[in-house]
C-alpha cells in the first residue's frame, strides 16, 4: 500500500471494544499490548478524530443470548464504559456476527454515503476482526489504517502450535503493513490527521526485499 496523493477521507472504526475483552477470568482477555494501555490509546484516537471532525463507527460483536461471550444484551457485550464516556454526539453503530465489519452489516453503505475512502481500525482483536476487516476491505477499494498501540491480541495455541499474544500482534502488524494496511502508532496517526496526510505504509514488494535482506544479515 503506497501513500495517497490526496488527503484521505477517513473514518475511525472502534472494533469490538467490549467488556468481554477486559474480563481477566474470560477466554478473550486482551494480553498484548496491555489492554489498559491499548484502551487509553483508543480514547486518544477518539479525541483526535472528534477534534478533526473525522466520523466514528462503533462496532459490537454479538452472539445469541446465553452464548459464553458477547451474548446479546449481556454486560460482556456492552462497549467499555470509558469508550462510551469519550464519545460525543451519535457515532454510527454496527452489530456484527463475523470477523469483518463489512459482512452482513450496513458499514459499506455508510462508508459510501459519507464519501469515506479510508477506515482506521482500532480495537480487538488483531488476530481476528482487525485482520478480517483489513483483508475484506481490499476488494471494495477501501484503504485501511491500523493503529499498532490501539489494537491487541491474545495468546493462541492449537494443533498447529502455540504463540504468545506479543508474537501474534507484532507478526500480524508486519503482515498487514506489507499489503493490506498502513500501520502506525496513535500519535503518528493523529499527526497525519492534523496535517491532512495519509499514514505511510509499505507494500509487498518492498517488504519482501527488506525481509530477504534482513534474513541474509541475521
Amino acid at each position: 500500500m503506497t501513500a495517497q496523493q490526496t488527503a484521505p477521507q477517513r473514518a475511525l472504526v472502534l472494533v469490538d471494544v467490549q467488556n468481554d475483552y477486559f474480563d481477566e477470568s474470560g477466554p478473550l482477555a486482551i494480553q498484548y499490548p496491555p489492554r489498559e494501555e491499548s484502551l487509553a490509546r483508543i480514547i486518544d484516537a477518539i479525541g483526535a478524530a472528534q477534534q478533526a471532525g473525522v466520523p466514528i463507527a462503533v462496532i459490537q460483536h454479538e452472539y445469541p443470548e446465553g452464548a459464553p461471550v458477547f451474548a446479546a444484551g449481556s454486560e460482556g457485550w456492552r462497549v467499555h464504559p470509558q469508550i462510551e464516556a469519550a464519545l460525543q454526539g451519535e457515532p454510527h453503530r454496527v452489530t456484527k456476527n463475523f470477523a469483518s465489519v463489512f459482512a452482513h452489516t450496513d458499514m459499506l453503505d455508510w462508508v459510501r454515503e459519507n464519501g469515506i475512502d479510508t477506515i482506521t481500525l482500532t480495537g480487538y482483536m488483531t488476530n481476528n476482526c482487525v485482520l478480517g476487516t483489513a483483508a475484506d476491505a481490499e476488494p471494495h477499494g477501501i484503504g485501511i489504517e491500523v493503529l499498532s498501540d490501539a489494537t491487541g491480541a491474545i495468546h493462541l495455541a492449537n494443533s498447529a502450535g502455540a504463540v504468545s499474544a506479543q508474537q501474534v500482534h507484532e507478526t500480524l502488524l508486519v503482515l498487514l503493513n506489507s499489503n493490506f494496511a498502513a500501520v502506525g502508532t496513535t500519535q503518528d496517526w493523529a499527526s497525519a490527521v492534523s496535517a491532512g496526510q495519509a499514514l505511510p505504509g509499505s507494500d509487498l514488494g518492498t517488504s519482501a526485499v527488506q525481509g530477504r535482506d534482513a534474513a541474509t544479515q541475521a
